[in-house]
């Protein structure tokens, strides 16, 4: 099945497409970087405070103060790369290299984790790895979505519908 003849798929899109350009507005000078399908590198001198990615890949070789999102690419910390608080991605991979540290839980929904044995993480660790679970989180929703509208389609054709009178026994 292509992606034109996939509805809800494209609604998703859609809908990240928005929230990418939401995301891109409120951005502040801070330090904070939202990106969409551009890659963002954090170099090894280099200092972000939130990272936020749509449709596209975050390196870290430097200090990222609090999270790291990625929604459609991976997150790949290396050298002396920290993240200060969680690292999180949807329909992705993480990669986290010998020697490197995430303060918080590493998230991965629909991909993998690739651990070095030295790499410190001070969270939880939690993988859903396979494509059941983005269907569960993007599908079910829209699922439930289309049963309320098809009830609320229900009642109103139930109360809209003329009354036709009962005709007398013979």
């Amino acid at each position: 099945m292509g992606f034109a003849n996939c509805p809800p798929l494209r609604l998703t899109v859609g809908f990240l497409f928005v929230l990418t350009l939401c995301a891109a507005a409120v951005a502040e000078a801070s330090g904070d970087r939202t990106q969409f399908g551009h890659d963002i590198t954090i170099g090894p001198n280099e200092a972000a405070s939130d990272v936020t990615c749509f449709g596209c890949s975050v390196r870290v070789r430097g200090h990222v103060a609090t999270d790291v999102t990625v929604f459609g690419g991976s997150v790949l910390v290396e050298g002396d790369g920290q993240v200060g608080g969680d690292a999180t991605v949807f329909m992705g991979n993480v990669r986290l290299d010998r020697n490197v540290k995430v303060n918080g839980d590493v998230t991965v929904f629909g991909g993998r984790i690739h651990r070095d044995a030295g790499a410190a993480i001070g969270g939880d660790v939690t993988n859903f790895a396979g494509a059941i679970w983005i269907l569960l989180i993007l599908g079910l929703p829209l699922v439930m979505l289309g049963a309320f509208v098809a009830l609320i389609v229900w009642l109103v054709r139930r109360l809209t519908r003329p009354r036709v009178p009962a005709t007398a026994a013979m």
